[in-house]
């Protein structure tokens, strides 16, 4: 199975490590029934339709929008759109010439690349920031406004990307490579005022506000080992990072369970010492469980996973269960939901193939991206209650 990169490539290259073998967890997650989860529908967001490859779909707060990213050829687009179908906006952002000045490319010989890609939303659902090349080739974060105008909010020589928008108030967490590795930056679109929060000895990648707007899960490492941190911007005196990992592993893509008080992330810590092999690890928010050794290992709730680099840990709004995507090539890579406190997991029968970038709405319904003739379509499901 090919695991997609993160799509900052520009500030960490992930690469598949070598890894010495830790205790088993206390007990298997059992395999799932095989009757499994009729869904109450599975349909296509869009109609189905060659030559694009629609991916990382991410619902709007109230869960009546679906914003996602779409590729034609090297150009990665954003589409807007009601989960009906209906197309609100596609966002295919150009920079423009400066005044006095001619674009000078040759068509279908050198061509400016618009590149668009990870979305986060406001609370109210009004607006989101993403990153983009704007054709040009340097990486800044642009904002989509209500009546559909992109503005673009950051401008560094060094890249800017991983924003995420805080759940409470217009403040952006993203990472920029400006520090000269990767640390977290805070963007306060009041204020416009931008403040660096890390300066670790080793980058960070893919902030994550709670639902509280008080702390951030992050990425920090290098290579093939990464750790989870929690930090807690704007106390007083400063707090070092909270670490939720520590082991020799590598651990990717912290999430939040609505709630605020867990964290899920992957790691590809396994009984069988295969760096490939991944499981999603689900702790306390508060740092209390165990950052290593057997008792991390026992925190595990879901095995032969397919990570979801982009979108992290699906989790369902009711805080015990997540969707995730097993990796099982013969059975084009089906799609499950793992039961946290139980640690089992069932079976969705969708009916679709080769399935990944799965995220949920507030109100459970579930969006994912699956392959159609060789083509990526982004398709809704929803489980009966």
């Amino acid at each position: 199975m090919h695991t997609r990169r993160p799509s900052l490539a520009l500030l960490v290259a992930f690469s598949w490590p070598a890894v010495a073998a830790l205790p088993a967890a206390a007990e298997e997650a059992p395999a799932a029934g095989e009757a499994g989860i009729e869904p109450e529908f599975v349909r296509p967001l869009v109609p189905i339709a060659r030559g694009r490859n629609d991916s990382n779909p991410v619902w709007s707060p109230a869960g009546d929008l679906v914003a996602f990213e779409r590729s034609r050829g090297d150009n990665k687009e954003i589409a807007i759109v009601r989960v009906n179908g209906e197309v609100v906006q596609t966002i295919h952002q150009q920079a423009p010439v400066a005044p006095g000045q001619s674009a000078f490319f040759f068509p279908e010989v050198v061509e400016q690349t618009s590149y668009n890609s990870g979305i986060s939303w406001s609370p109210n659902g009004t607006r989101f920031v993403f990153m983009s090349n704007g054709g040009e080739g340097n990486y800044d974060l642009y904002l989509r406004e209500p009546d559909g105008r992109i503005a673009r909010i950051t401008n560094h020589k060094e890249k800017d990307g991983h924003a995420h928008w805080s759940p409470v108030r217009d403040q952006i967490a993203f990472i920029s490579g400006r520090s000269g590795q990767g640390d977290v930056y805070l963007l306060d679109l009041l204020t416009k005022t931008t403040t660096r929060l890390t300066h670790g000895e080793w980058p960070y990648l893919y902030p994550q506000w709670s639902p509280d707007g008080k702390r951030l899960a992050v990425i920090q490492g290098i290579n093939e080992n990464h750790d989870i941190y929690i930090l807690e911007p704007g106390r007083t005196p400063p707090v070092p990072p909270k670490p939720l990992s520590t082991w020799r592993y590598d651990d990717l893509r912290p999430v939040w369970s609505p709630d605020g008080k867990r964290v899920a992330f992957y790691t590809n810590y396994n009984p069988a010492d295969d760096p490939k092999t991944w499981a999603i690890v689900v702790v306390a928010a508060d740092g209390a469980d165990p950052t290593e050794g057997e008792g991390l290992a026992a925190r595990v709730v879901a095995t032969d996973v397919v990570p979801d680099v982009e979108r992290g840990p699906a989790w369902m709004p009711d805080n015990r269960r997540i969707v995730y995507v097993r990796n099982e090539r013969q059975a084009y890579n089906p799609i499950y939901v793992a039961d946290v406190a139980g640690r089992t997991s069932t079976l969705v029968r969708t009916g679709t193939k080769m399935n990944h970038d799965v995220t949920c709405s507030s109100s459970g319904v579930i969006a994912f991206r699956a392959q159609v003739d060789q083509w990526d379509q982004v398709y809704l499901a929803k489980l009966k209650d």
